[in-house]
C-alpha cells in the first residue's frame, strides 16, 4: 500500500516527462550513425590492399572493419580514455577534471571526452564546443553504449578519426603513411596514430613535428610505465622516425577496381588475387610492353585462373604506361576482340564428342572458296590431307572450316554460348563458317574460364566416379565469398578434353627448337595462340592441371600491326607467366573409364574398314558412331597391276584384288608434295572406259575455279581486264591436258596443268579433256571490277 501510494503521488506531468526522456534517449542516435561517402577498397586474397579510389568527398575514407590491430587499440586507450573498457559512455572523472583545468585556466583546455563521446562527435560533424553540446554527447554516449559493443565503438573511433590532411581512419593512415595493412604496424606507429587524431595538421612536413614527436614518445613511456613496453621495447620504438610525406596507395589492380566499382552497394572487396603474382605478371608485362611498343604494339593484358577453384589469381587488364592515348584505361579482360583462332581446341573437342572425328581422322586440307570467303592457311600452302590432330597443333585454317561445314555451324554457335562466351549476340548465320577463324568476337575472361572449364572436367573426371559436373563450366571467382554462379551443361566430355589436350602441347612453344620437352625442370601446357585478320589481336591461352593463363596483346583501338601474332608476341608472355607459378610435378590422367580401344586405320585415322591396315588404340567411347574409312578401297587390277579394270573389258578370274588408299585428285595433287612416297591408284585401262566409269574414275579436279563461281577481275592500267589464273590437278602429272574455252580450242600442259587467261566479262565455260577422254566441265562468269 505504501508503494502503490508514492507511485500515485507522482504528478503525470513527471511520468510523461520520464518516458518522453526515455523515448528521446531510445531514439537519439543518428541512423544511419556515419553517412559519409566512403572509399572503394580492393583487397588481395590475404586482405592486403591492391587498390583504392577516393570518397566522393574527396577524402580517402575506408570502410570500417570487424577487426582493429590490439597494438593501436591499447594506444589509443591508453592515450585518449584509459578506463574505456569500464565507464558507461561517459567518465565522471575526467569530465570533472576537465572542468577543474578548464576553471584555473580561464579557458577551455579539456573536454574530458571519452571515445564514446568522440564518436558522437564525428557522428554529428563536430559541431562548436558548448557546454549544451558536451551534454548532449554524454546523453548519446550512454545510448550508443548500450547499443554497441566496446570493441565496435573503438572501431568506429578508428575508422572515423581524422588522421591529417584529406585521411580519415586508421586504415587509410596506416597505407598513407606507413604503407602497410594496420595489423603489420610497429609499436612505434601505432602510438603516431593513437596520438595523431588529437592534433592531426602536426602529421605535415613543415609544421611542429617535434610536438608530434614528443605526444609520440609520451605515450610511449606511459605504455612503460603500465608494464606494456619493456624498457629495451619503449627505447627501440623512440628511434623510430616519423612518417615524412604522404604515400601514394596501391594500384596493382585497378582495372579490375573499375569492375567492381560498377556492383552497387559495396565499397571493400577481398578478391581471389594473389598480391605478389599479380605484381610480378604486372612487372612482366611492362618489360614486353617496352619491348613491343617499338612495332607501335602498345597494350597487353593478362589473366591468371586457378583450376579447381575457378579463382582469378591474376587480373592485368591492361598495361599501365602506355598513356590515355593509347588507351591503357581500357580493361581488354573484358573487351571483345577477334577470336583469331583461339577457339579450335573447342571445335576439335566437340567434334570429338560428337563423334564427327577421331583424333587422328584425315581433314581436308585443299583450296576451297564458300562464295566470295576463301579461306587460306596462315603459310599459303596445303597438304591435300591432314590428321586432325596435326591440323590442331599446326592451327591450319582450312582443315577446321571444312570441319566447321561438317559438324555444323548452328550446332557450335550453340555450344559455345554453353561454353560461356557471351558476346555471340548475332545469330550463327551472321558469322558463317568464319566463325572459327575469327569471324567473332570473345573476351580474354571468357577464353580462359573456358579452357579452365575444361580442364577442370578432365581433371576431376575420377573425383566425380565418371559423372558429369555442370559446375566444371562456371564463371570465374573475384571476390571471397563467391556469389551464386549458375551451373553450365556442356556437352564435352573428359576423353575428348584429354585427347585435345594431348594435342595441345606438342604445339612448338615460341623461341624454341621444339627440345623443350626434354628437359626435367620444364612445365608440361596445353596451350593455343590465335591471330586475328589484319594482325589486330594476338591471343595465347594455356592450361596445365592447377592453372589456367590467357594473354591478348595488341592495341586498344583496333589498330593493327605487321608481325602481331599470337606465337610471336603473346606466346612468349604467356610461357614466361607460368614460370612464374609454383611448379607441378603431374598431368591429367587419362579417363579410361570414358575411354576404349578400337581398331583405327592406320593411314586415314578413321574407325577401320575391311580394306584398312588397322592398328589397336584408344579412341573417347564417342567415337564409336564415327564412320569407317573412306579412303580405303578395293581395286580391280589387269595381271600387269598397272591398269584398273571391269568385267566389262577382263575376266574376273584375271583380276587382282587389292586394297588401296585412294586420295581424289586435287588432295592428291597437294599430298604427295609431301609424302612422296604416296602411291596413286592405277588409271583406268583405255578400253574399260565407258560413260558410266568415267565420272568415277576421273582423275581430273579443277582447283580454280572449282564451283561455279563469279570471278572479279580489276582492269589494268592499260585499261584492259587483268589475268585469271586457272589451274587443275591430275592424278598422273605427266598427262597431257587440252584446254577449251567456250568451245575454243587454248592449248595443252603438261606437269604443270594451269593456263593464265583474259576471258571478257560475262558467261564463259571451261573445258579440260586429257589423253585418255576424261572430260571436266566448269561453267563461271567474269566480273570486271574498277
Amino acid at each position: 500500500l505504501k508503494k502503490a501510494a508514492a507511485w500515485s503521488a507522482l504528478h503525470p506531468k513527471t511520468v510523461t516527462g520520464g518516458v518522453s526522456l526515455l523515448i528521446l534517449w531510445f531514439f537519439c542516435l543518428p541512423r544511419p550513425l556515419f553517412d559519409k561517402p566512403l572509399s572503394l577498397v580492393v583487397e588481395d586474397n590475404q586482405g592486403a590492399l591492391l587498390g583504392a579510389r577516393i570518397a566522393a568527398d574527396g577524402q580517402w575514407r575506408f570502410p570500417g572493419q570487424d577487426r582493429l590491430p590490439g597494438k593501436y587499440a591499447t594506444c589509443v586507450v591508453a592515450y585518449e580514455d584509459k578506463r574505456f573498457w569500464w565507464h558507461p559512455g561517459a567518465d565522471p572523472v575526467s569530465l570533472l577534471r576537465a572542468a577543474w583545468s578548464n576553471i584555473r585556466q580561464g579557458r577551455v583546455v579539456s573536454g574530458g571526452s571519452t571515445i564514446t563521446m568522440q564518436v558522437i562527435r564525428l557522428a554529428r560533424n563536430n559541431p562548436p564546443r558548448t557546454i549544451w553540446q558536451k551534454l548532449l554527447e554524454v546523453f548519446m554516449a550512454t545510448r550508443l553504449e548500450a547499443g554497441f559493443s566496446k570493441k565496435k565503438i573503438l572501431g568506429l573511433y578508428a575508422a572515423n578519426a581524422p588522421f591529417g590532411g584529406n585521411v580519415v581512419g586508421l586504415e587509410a593512415a596506416c597505407w598513407r603513411y606507413y604503407g602497410k595493412q594496420p595489423e603489420l604496424l610497429s609499436w612505434a606507429e601505432a602510438a603516431t596514430l593513437a596520438v595523431l587524431p588529437n592534433s592531426p595538421a602536426l602529421i605535415h612536413p613543415g609544421r611542429n613535428r617535434r610536438a608530434l614527436l614528443e605526444k609520440r614518445n609520451c605515450l610511449l613511456d606511459r605504455l612503460e610505465e603500465q608494464g606494456i613496453l619493456s624498457r629495451q621495447e619503449s627505447e627501440l620504438a623512440r628511434e623510430e622516425p616519423l612518417p615524412v610525406q604522404p604515400l601514394p596507395l596501391p594500384q596493382l589492380a585497378p582495372h579490375l577496381l573499375d569492375r567492381l566499382a560498377t556492383t552497387p552497394g559495396n565499397y571493400r572487396f577481398r578478391t581471389t588475387v594473389d598480391r605478389h603474382l599479380q605484381k610480378r605478371i604486372t612487372t612482366i608485362l611492362q618489360r614486353r610492353q617496352a619491348q613491343y611498343r617499338g612495332n607501335d604494339i602498345h597494350n597487353l593484358a593478362a589473366l591468371v585462373l586457378d583450376v579447381p577453384t575457378g579463382n582469378v589469381l591474376a587480373y592485368v587488364g591492361n598495361v599501365t604506361g602506355a598513356g590515355a592515348a593509347h588507351g591503357e584505361q581500357v580493361d581488354i579482360i573484358d573487351a571483345p576482340r577477334s577470336t583469331g583462332s583461339i577457339l579450335k581446341p573447342f571445335l576439335y573437342a566437340l567434334a570429338l564428342e560428337n563423334g564427327t572425328i577421331l583424333p587422328n581422322t584425315l581433314l581436308q586440307d585443299i583450296p576451297v572458296q564458300f562464295g566470295q570467303y576463301k579461306p587460306e592457311n596462315y603459310y599459303e600452302s596445303f597438304d591435300g590431307v591432314v590428321p586432325a590432330k596435326r591440323a590442331l597443333i599446326r592451327s591450319l585454317n582450312v582443315p577446321f572450316v571444312l570441319l566447321l561445314q561438317n559438324y555444323g555451324i548452328e550446332k557450335f554457335h550453340f555450344d559455345l554460348q554453353r561454353l560461356g562466351l557471351r558476346t555471340l549476340h548475332r545469330p550463327p548465320s551472321h558469322y558463317g563458317l568464319s566463325l572459327i577463324l575469327g569471324g567473332a568476337e570473345a573476351t580474354l575472361l571468357d577464353i580462359t574460364t573456358a579452357y579452365a572449364g575444361m580442364a577442370r572436367r578432365v581433371g576431376n573426371f575420377y573425383d566425380r566416379n565418371g559423372r558429369v559436373d555442370d559446375r566444371d563450366f562456371r564463371p570465374a571467382v573475384f571476390t571471397i565469398p563467391a556469389p551464386e554462379a549458375p551451373a553450365r551443361q556442356v556437352n564435352i566430355g573428359a576423353a575428348a578434353i584429354w585427347f585435345a589436350f594431348e594435342a595441345m602441347q606438342q604445339v612448338e612453344r615460341p623461341t624454341s627448337a621444339g627440345e623443350w620437352e626434354l628437359f626435367e625442370a620444364s612445365r608440361r601446357v596445353a596451350w593455343k595462340t590465335g591471330t586475328s585478320f589484319g594482325f589486330r589481336d594476338a591471343w595465347a591461352a594455356g592450361v596445365t592441371p592447377r592453372y589456367a593463363v590467357g594473354v591478348w596483346a595488341g592495341n586498344a583501338d583496333g589498330e593493327g600491326r605487321p608481325g602481331l601474332l599470337g606465337v610471336e608476341i603473346a606466346a612468349p608472355v604467356l610461357f614466361e607467366i607460368f614460370e612464374q607459378l609454383p611448379p607441378e610435378n603431374s598431368w591429367f590422367d587419362p579417363p579410361y573409364d570414358a575411354m576404349t580401344e578400337v581398331p583405327v586405320c592406320r593411314q586415314s585415322g578413321y574407325r577401320a574398314g575391311k580394306y584398312c591396315d588397322a592398328d589397336t588404340t584408344w579412341i573417347p567411347k564417342s567415337g564409336l558412331r564415327a564412320q569407317q574409312c573412306p579412303y580405303h578401297q578395293l581395286l580391280h587390277l589387269d595381271p600387269s597391276g598397272q591398269w584398273q579394270v571391269n568385267s566389262a573389258c577382263e575376266p574376273v578370274d584375271a583380276m587382282q584384288h587389292q586394297p588401296w588408299f585412294v586420295l581424289g585428285p586435287l588432295e592428291a595433287y597437294y599430298f604427295v608434295r609431301k609424302n612422296p612416297a604416296y602411291q596413286p591408284p592405277p588409271p583406268l585401262r583405255p578400253d574399260c572406259i565407258s560413260s558410266s566409269t568415267a565420272a568415277v574414275h576421273n582423275p581430273m579436279q579443277l582447283i580454280y575455279p572449282k564451283d561455279p563461281t563469279r570471278i572479279y577481275v580489276p582492269v589494268d592500267l592499260n585499261g584492259k581486264l587483268g589475268k585469271t589464273v586457272f589451274q587443275v590437278a591430275h592424278r598422273i602429272p605427266e598427262t597431257t591436258v587440252y584446254w577449251h574455252l567456250d568451245g575454243r580450242y587454248l592449248g595443252s600442259t603438261t606437269t604443270f596443268h594451269e593456263m593464265a587467261l583474259q576471258p571478257p566479262i560475262g558467261a564463259h565455260t571451261l573445258t579440260l579433256v586429257d589423253a585418255q577422254g576424261f572430260r571436266v566441265e566448269q561453267p563461271f562468269e567474269i566480273i570486271g571490277k574498277q
